[in-house]
């Protein structure tokens, strides 16, 4: 099966990358984790709210650049292999 196919089939999910190999990510997300927790053992049941308001709207805020980038960085890919297919990349 080529790439447009298992992409068609659902074999391949653009949203999903594997973050398992990379050690500052893995990294970077505990020291995220542990801050967390000691913010929020320092706060009040209000500000608990209010932090996970605001939490929501960060995670909903990066999913939303995450969409932006991963549309900017195909087209970009596009207008790339259109340029090689026109013979514009050393081909001039």
């Amino acid at each position: 099966m080529n790439i447009l196919e298992e992409f068609w089939y659902g074999n391949i999910e653009p949203a999903e990358y594997d973050t398992s190999s990379s050690k500052e990510y893995k990294e970077m997300l505990q020291l995220i984790s542990r801050n967390e927790d000691k913010l929020l053992a320092t706060m009040t049941d209000a500000q608990k709210e209010l932090f996970t308001k605001y939490a929501d709207c960060v995670r909903e805020y990066q999913v939303m650049a995450e969409c932006l980038l991963f549309q900017n960085s195909f087209r970009l890919g596009g207008r790339m292999m259109l340029e090689v297919m026109r013979g514009g990349v050393g081909g001039e």
